[in-house]
């Protein structure tokens, strides 16, 4: 057998994968016994979602197996619609920073918005990872911060290279 680092990145989020799951049934068996510490929402609804950060962003790795969202992590979250931000959809965000209370995000998507007919310079390909099951290409959108509550995180997906979260990290600033 083969072993890059590749297979020890899928090692590794397997074992994350293992870990959050022990967690999740770890913190619903408390819920049932009254001791949760975490709450279950979904979307912005219950509070308003506070509008995308404007900010200047300080890009921090620092992604840990704690079962909480960290920078430098691809995590799962409702994301609103620019045009409308009562509506939304689930989707993978990597975790850049943090501002106050919010873990700050730039979200990804599997639609290719940079390829031999179009380049739109606000989005960067990173190809793919294990946070998309059918393991499609990515792309990062790099002109808009989404603000997330981390009580509203729906999972994690995976940690993001260095490498990768420093080319995103660098991309973004020469913007």
């Amino acid at each position: 057998m083969k072993i890059n680092m590749r297979t020890i990145q899928q090692a590794l989020n397997i074992g994350q994968r293992i870990y959050r799951e022990w967690n999740k049934y770890q913190n619903q068996k408390n819920k049932q016994q009254g001791t949760g510490s975490r709450p279950s929402t979904g979307s912005w609804k219950q509070g308003g979602y506070p509008g995308d950060y404007f900010g200047s962003v300080a890009f921090d790795y620092s992604p840990a197996l704690d079962g909480d969202a960290d920078p430098g992590e691809v995590v799962w979250a409702w994301v609103p619609f620019e045009e409308d931000y009562s509506q939304g959809k689930d989707r993978p965000v990597l975790v850049i920073g943090r501002s106050g209370s919010y873990l700050l995000g730039l979200m990804l998507t599997s639609k290719d918005h940079s390829n031999s007919r179009t380049a739109d310079p606000n989005y960067l390909d990173i190809g793919a990872g294990v946070w998309d099951k059918e393991g499609r290409d990515s792309e990062v959108k790099l002109n808009r911060v989404i603000q997330l509550n981390p009580n509203g995180i729906r999972r994690e997906g995976a940690i993001m290279d260095r490498a990768t979260f420093d080319l995103i990290a660098e991309a973004y600033r020469r913007r």
